[in-house]
């Protein structure tokens, strides 16, 4: 592994001399760039599973983006997301007690998360470099996180159950475009499974309990997208990582690696959208990491449930901008060029965290789920939307399955 590491990182040396001796550094005029987004919303729970569940309302996130461009090849970009409008925790493993302490401290609800923190090192279209901290391309999520690019009020179902929402990691990226083929390949630092469960599978085996992140498995990412026609395109992706020797304690030996692997598309033809994603995953060994897992400190806060030796999850949704109808859509407040948009969207979602189980594990139907969406988005200008729909959930099992849900609110992009 350090191998690889030294060999791109002589790559990016030579090519990045060889790309400052044929195209001389100039500083921008306006070298320091930010982007920004929020989402505010409110959600009105009617749910046989849960019949106290509260309703809400909640300032899900607010992103920071800037970035510097130090000179014509490189830049560094940060992005800081501030979630619930709090603040973060954090946990301590102290090896020196008899069994191991785990330590934990929470001051407020909500978190402060540093999603990235990497230096863009960009040569020619077809090879270029991320080093740092930096997301994972794996599903939607990576890329089309504004509010704007999605249709629901909250992210996509399907991927906020299996996956880690925002995925983001350690390690190195190289990327490129050639034509209209565009490919992200990474190596970074693998997932712990003492966090896997029975409701979200490898999800909250990201690594963010402690202040840092074990490195001794590591993983790779990669994606290819293929620019079909203007506004369509498909693509896929894929994730490959042992897992068991990022656990805090080394009490498991035996290999436990994951596979996720994603297809995708997108088509946005004037006012029609429509978004479709399917993810299929594989944990090896998982009764014996469920095994394990079932014997793990209170004081880790993991869900210590059966996992699924593979989970699958798909989704498609459609909307349609009705104002193309009219002979002249009206005008964005305050803009006497861009037009509004009024899309009405339909979604389904099916996603199942034990699509398979192995050994003992039962495959419980509670995580077999079913859901349709039904909203409306109104953008009465370009960077800012409104949005309201309505939830309907069916749970696997027989009886007080279903969870329906009403949410609305703002999103807004800078």
């Amino acid at each position: 592994m350090l191998k690889i590491i030294i060999v791109t990182l002589f790559i990016v040396t030579c090519v990045t001399n060889l790309s400052a001796q044929t195209n001389p550094q100039v500083l921008p005029a306006n070298p320091l760039t930010y982007e920004a987004y929020g989402i505010v919303n409110y959600y009105g729970f009617n749910w046989k599973t849960d019949p106290q569940r509260r309703n809400r309302i909640d300032p899900e996130r607010f992103a920071f983006e800037p970035k510097y461009q130090l000179n014509k090849n490189i830049a560094f970009e940060v992005d800081i997301e501030f979630e619930h409008g709090g603040t973060g925790a954090s946990m301590e493993f102290d090896r020196f007690e008899e069994f191991g302490q785990y330590e934990q401290s929470v001051e407020k609800g909500g978190e402060v998360i540093l999603e990235k923190l990497a230096a863009r090192i960009s040569l020619i279209p077809e090879l270029n470099f991320l080093v740092g901290h930096f997301y994972l391309p794996i599903g939607f999520y990576s890329e089309r996180y504004e509010p704007g690019y999605f249709f629901t009020t909250n992210v996509s179902e399907t991927e906020a159950a299996l996956l880690p929402l925002a995925w983001h990691e350690n390690g190195i990226e190289v990327y490129g475009q050639a034509g209209d083929l565009r490919y992200q390949l990474q190596l970074i630092n693998g997932l712990d499974a003492t966090g896997f469960s029975s409701a979200n599978w490898i999800k909250r085996g990201y690594q963010n309990k402690f202040d840092y992140a074990n490195a001794e498995n590591f993983a790779m990412a990669a994606n290819v997208q293929y620019r079909v026609a203007r506004g369509f395109s498909i693509g896929a992706s894929s994730y490959y990582g042992n897992t068991s020797g990022n656990r805090p304690k080394p009490d498991v030996t035996i290999p436990a690696h994951v596979f996720i692997g994603t297809l995708h598309s997108v088509l946005d033809a004037g006012p029609l959208h429509i978004r479709a994603l399917a993810i299929y995953g594989t944990l090896q060994n998982s009764a014996a990491i469920s095994l394990a897992n079932k014997g793990l400190s209170n004081e880790l806060d993991v869900k210590r449930t059966p996992v699924g030796s593979a989970a699958f999850g798909a989704f498609a949704e459609a909307g349609y901008d009705v104002f193309s109808f009219l002979s002249s859509a009206p005008l964005a407040l305050g803009d006497s060029i861009a037009p509004q948009e009024l899309i009405p969207f339909l979604r389904y979602d099916y996603y199942d965290s034990m699509f398979k189980t192995e050994g003992d594990i039962i495959d419980n139907p509670r995580w077999e789920r079913k859901s349709f969406t039904a909203g409306i988005n109104y953008k009465f200008h370009p960077l800012v939307v409104l949005k309201l729909q309505f939830n309907h959930r069916e749970i696997g099992i027989a009886y007080n399955n279903i969870e329906d849900t009403f949410s609305t609110g703002i999103g807004f992009e800078l």
